[in-house]
């Protein structure tokens, strides 16, 4: 079905139910609500719960957020809990097997433009492909999206509802980066430079194609493809420190990746990797290849990252530099350790709260935000235990 992506204040998991208020609680899914970490105890505060597979959380200016609910609605919560009244408006999404209203991201010049963007799944003659939309935020009594204009379609074989990518990166430059997937069955597109499968895009706001983007005035290349070769990516950010695009992909059974995606590189994928099929069956010619790049980190078996954040905190001073990614499969929260590009450790945290953590992020008060993905998903902050 097509749903229409509306403003929400929160939905409760049989039915989608407007609340007047959220509590913030202390309560975990688990026995615990303090878990043990090499910064110390952790505490899990639940600031949100009863959200139908959420997928992605951004922070507005003031300290309020978005938060996204696969299904189609998007959510604006404060810091405590309140919520807004429903509005209305946003672009239709396609709710259908891993699609849906998916990333969220708000424009640098919010303050002076209130400008948000929405990637999402949109459906096409019963399929499916990747849509970004851009539209002004009105977050009075009752928030409501309005102006609003899909800015990019991708192209190529459509997909019967699974790998869509679909994160979301504005640079400095206000440039946007988009994760593209191959769509599933169909990943030696990834390799195909004539579509979009199983790449990632530069536009402009507007949503043309930067002049310097690399594959500019070639006849066999679409103009928006920044990099290509990747699979499923769900995660996508600036690393702080140097100023690069990071990004983390599934893999099949084996083989998630963390890459630094450069400007006309291919990362390989299905050609190289370093996972088999779901079926066991081999996949890659081989682990490398001339003119394909190397992952900075891959995970055998899989985890399933997705959504990340480098950490620039005071809550966590121990954390300062690192690279938090969520783990669907693996049920934790990822904490990376870097020095410059270089992956030098890595801890595995809040393994007992048994919860597929979509999204993370760092909010302007130094903690770290997940969003657990399930049918009566949490909001859920994290700060050091008192």
């Amino acid at each position: 079905m097509r749903t229409p992506v509306f403003i929400v204040s929160v939905t409760l998991a049989a039915a989608i139910t407007l609340s007047a208020t959220l509590l913030i609680t202390s309560t975990t899914r688990g026995a615990n609500s303090s878990f043990d970490s090499s910064a110390g105890p952790i505490e899990v505060q639940t600031v949100a719960s009863g959200l139908v597979h959420p997928w992605a959380l951004a922070f507005l200016p003031d300290g309020r957020m978005l938060v996204t609910e696969r299904p189609g609605r998007l959510g604006v919560i404060s810091r405590d809990g309140q919520v807004a009244p429903q509005g209305s408006g946003g672009p239709e999404g396609w709710a259908s097997g891993q699609g849906g209203l998916l990333d969220v991201a708000v424009d640098g010049d919010y303050a002076t433009n209130a400008t948000i963007y929405v990637c999402y799944a949109e459906r096409v003659s019963g399929s499916g492909r990747t849509a970004v939309a851009r539209g002004r935020l009105n977050s009075g009594a009752r928030p409501q999206l309005t102006d609003v204009k899909v800015i990019f379609r991708q192209e190529g074989p459509l997909s019967s509802g699974n790998h869509y990518g679909c994160r979301i990166a504005q640079a400095a430059d206000r440039n946007l980066f988009v994760t593209l997937g191959e769509h599933f069955s169909t990943r030696n597109e990834a390799q195909n430079l004539a579509n979009h499968l199983g790449k990632i895009i530069r536009i402009t706001p507007d949503g043309g194609a930067p002049n310097d983007n690399p594959f500019i005035g070639r006849s066999d290349a679409k103009p928006e493809i920044w990099s290509y070769g990747h699979r499923n990516p769900q995660s996508l950010a600036f690393n702080p420190a140097s100023g690069a695009l990071w990004e983390i992909e599934h893999g099949p059974r084996g083989g998630d990746e963390v890459n630094i995606p450069a400007r006309g590189k291919n990362y390989g994928w299905p050609v190289i990797g370093y996972g088999i099929d779901y079926s066991g069956a081999k996949i890659h010619e081989s682990t490398a290849k001339d003119g394909m790049e190397q992952p900075i980190k891959y995970w055998v078996p899989s985890i399933a990252p997705s959504g990340m954040a480098f950490y620039t905190g005071a809550l966590f001073p121990q954390w300062k530099g690192s690279l938090f990614t969520g783990a669907l499969a693996g049920q934790m929260l990822v904490r990376l350790s870097l020095d410059g590009d270089k992956v030098t450790g890595e801890e595995r945290l809040l393994q007992n709260l048994n919860e597929r953590i979509r999204d993370v992020r760092q909010g302007p008060d130094g903690a770290l935000w997940l969003l657990t993905d399930n049918a009566a998903g949490r909001l859920l902050r994290i700060v050091p235990a008192k």
